[in-house]
């Protein structure tokens, strides 16, 4: 494919930003425009390596005896876990949780390592949300709680939250007040209006202290939470992107739950929203699928011939921990790297199968490993940006590297009906 191809949406990070400039040649990128520096680097690697399309124990075989391998695999286990789906899209994780389905298995997405504590916190308190659309037209005061989006979302304040003028934010940057709250500076904090730094898990005393305050209770406080208090009772919009820094704490989903609490407390002041910031390119689009699919977001166990929730027990870095399961599927095997290390241990004693992109560097050796296209750069699809927003995803390289979807699905086939 030879071309300039425009709109092309990125899914290396969860903004999904769906405005890059690709021109390729002979099936190279040849010229890359509005990528951030997570992405340029990305990009640039396509096609630079070929891998084999199917492996069995580290040896090249033909794609249909590695699907019969695999089959075999599960067809024998009788605890098997997926793992995984954040670098997929809507069609391959529809495909695994049917997989999951046939097999009985347990399917759990990268989350349960990740915004696991946010879920949980959300189910018990509700959400007070909107669309990153929303936030670029009407947002005056933007705070960030424990995130970094400078480097982990680069282009997040450029596109939806902090520069864009907006319907209702005409001036843009200079009509926005910009607040980080975090254990340390940060690259944010640098450029923010407000730099609140709280110490390492006491954000759930601030919380707190915000909440009495925002209700008018006289209350010990700090100036900057006072004033932080003021700010957040007198905007017209205001929205609390928050990332792992707060869920990840001891008893996060407390924490978390502290602040989706105030953001509902203070709707009766403002408009006033929280959102995560979500990591992997379609770790929301995994999580929506399998909720929609199954009731629930991950950690989802379907043995008993319905779905089954509960983190921790259902969870693929529990279940390998405990040695209860005897089988992995991996749709991406990135999401190995937050696994413990007594779990990586554990797992060169899994049968293991692994669906990986071609430039992924996989730091198993498992007993069966396909290559698969990307969606967005081989195939379209389907990923979901942070906000749950669905955005269409168009190929501009041509591939014969089959999709995730096709992997599972040729798996599931040979399991019989």
């Amino acid at each position: 494919m030879t071309g300039a191809y425009e709109n092309v949406a990125c899914t290396v990070c969860g903004c999904v930003c769906d405005d890059l400039r690709v021109t390729v040649e002979n099936q190279q990128v040849v010229q890359l425009q509005n990528a951030c520096p997570l992405a340029e680097p990305w990009f640039q690697r396509l096609e630079q390596l070929r891998p084999t399309v199917a492996e069995i124990d580290g040896r090249e075989v033909p794609l249909e005896r590695a699907l019969d391998r695999a089959a075999e695999i599960l067809q024998k286990s009788r605890s098997p876990v997926i793992y995984g789906l954040s670098r997929s899209s809507t069609e391959g994780q529809r495909a695994a949780v049917a997989l999951a389905d046939r097999l009985g298995a347990s399917i759990d997405t990268t989350a349960s390592l990740c915004h696991a504590p946010s879920v949980l916190a959300l189910e018990e308190s509700g959400e007070s949300t909107c669309t990153l659309g929303e936030i670029k037209n009407r947002a005056d005061l933007v705070i960030f709680w424990g995130c970094d989006p400078l480097t982990s979302h680069p282009r997040h304040l450029e596109r939806y939250s902090v520069d864009p003028r907006g319907e209702f934010t005409p001036e843009g940057r200079s009509g926005r007040t910009v607040v980080v709250v975090d254990s340390a500076p940060s690259a944010t904090s640098a450029m923010a209006d407000v730099f609140l730094q709280i110490d390492a898990n006491r954000d759930f005393e601030a919380l707190w202290t915000l909440r009495a305050l925002v209700h008018g209770h006289d209350v010990p406080a700090t100036p900057v939470l006072v004033d932080l208090a003021r700010r957040m009772k007198a905007c017209r919009f205001g929205i609390v992107f928050f990332g792992v820094g707060l869920s990840m704490q001891e008893l996060g989903h407390r924490v978390v739950e502290a602040l989706l609490r105030l953001t509902s407390e203070l709707n009766d002041y403002a408009r006033f929203y929280a959102r995560r910031m979500r990591v992997q390119g379609d770790v929301t689009g995994a999580d929506s699928v399998l909720a929609w699919q199954t009731g629930y977001p991950f950690s989802v166990n379907l043995a008993r011939g319905y779905p089954r929730y509960n983190p921790g027990e259902f969870s693929a870095h529990e279940m390998i921990l405990r040695g209860e399961a005897d089988a992995l599927v991996l749709v991406g095997s990135e999401g190995v790297e937050r696994f413990s290390a007594e779990a990586c241990a554990r797992l060169n004693d899994l049968p293991t199968i692994v669906l990986d992109y071609p430039h992924c560097d996989t730091p198993l050796s498992p007993t069966v490993r396909f290559t698969t296209a990307i969606y967005g750069v081989h195939r379209p699809g389907t990923v979901y940006r942070m906000d749950e927003v669905p955005i269409p995803l168009s190929a501009f390289l041509t591939s014969t590297l089959p999709t995730d979807a096709d992997i599972l699905g040729g798996i599931h086939a040979r399991l019989g009906p």
